[in-house]
């Protein structure tokens, strides 16, 4: 009687365990959406980017448009000088910025 029991709870402890294992991939998964899906909620409006950007002396707005991890705009600079920027989409700080040939 002992050793059956002792088989049925190693079965079963061996059940419990593989389909946990199984289990584990989905909600790695499911934490990784999450996380993407938090990070885009703090990123400010393009409304926002904007603002911060006139603020700096940008004016003349192409194109505000978002990247998977940043925004990307055209504008005209403090100097009249067309640029794309690279915009940080939560704090608003310019990461890059390229000046273009004038049309």
């Amino acid at each position: 009687m002992r050793a059956t029991t002792l088989i049925a709870t190693l079965a079963l402890t061996g059940g419990i365990i593989g389909a946990g294992a199984m289990f584990v991939p989905a909600f790695a998964q499911n934490a990784a959406a999450t996380a993407t899906t938090t990070t885009q909620a703090n990123w400010m409006t393009m409304e926002q980017v904007q603002t911060k950007l006139e603020s700096a002396g940008y004016r003349d707005f192409e194109k505000i448009e978002h990247d998977s991890d940043k925004y990307e705009v055209k504008a005209i600079d403090a100097q009249g000088r067309r640029v794309e920027l690279d915009v940080d989409p939560v704090t608003g700080d310019i990461l890059k910025t390229e000046v273009k040939r004038s049309k």
